[in-house]
């Protein structure tokens, strides 16, 4: 039996299961504006096709609706977007505030059990000298504490305006009358 397969044929067990076929590669990403109104793209194209010279700035501001000295400040804008995307970012991981916050917590705790070993550390030798422990600093004085009183602002305000509109309310009933 002479088994012979033609040259353009593939055996079966080498074809791969269904690829997918590949996007096509689009100028910004495939992902470009996608988060963004339709105002925003319009405006982007605008100020894209005047700077490619495809319109001028007079024709690009007449479709946006706008006046020109407006355009020239979306442009401005958008330029000065453009150059601070340019600006090379930091290699590696950036820390949040967050993380900050956390590795010094961390760190405070390690500080903390590092001092209480060496304070254990200290009565041991102490101990062992034959030091005595050192005396309790003395407390303080439980004297009396001077009592704050308690002063309402709202109330001296509202006695001065009370005075001030008894001032002007009788200048203002003569005023009345006399006219």
């Amino acid at each position: 039996m002479n088994t012979t397969m033609p040259v353009n044929s593939v055996p079966a067990s080498s074809v791969s299961v269904a690829a997918r076929p590949r996007a096509a590669k689009t100028a910004g990403g495939a992902k470009l504006g996608q988060a963004v109104d339709a105002g925003a793209k319009r405006l982007a194209a605008a100020i894209l096709e005047v700077l490619a010279g495809a319109r001028t700035p007079t024709e690009a501001a007449t479709v946006l609706a706008v006046s020109l000295p407006r355009y020239y400040q979306w442009e401005s804008r958008a330029l000065a977007g453009l150059v601070a995307a340019c600006v090379p970012r930091p290699k590696g991981r950036v820390r949040s505030s967050v993380s900050e916050v956390a590795s010094l917590r961390q760190q405070n705790e390690r500080l903390q059990r590092e001092a209480t070993r060496q304070q254990t550390l200290v009565r041991a030798l102490q101990r062992t000298v034959g030091l005595p422990p050192p005396a309790p600093l003395p407390a303080k004085t439980a004297g009396k504490k001077r009592r704050r009183r308690a002063t309402v602002r709202a109330l001296g305000v509202a006695r001065r305006l009370q005075a001030e509109s008894a001032a002007s309310t009788p200048a203002a009933a003569t005023a009345q009358a006399s006219s």
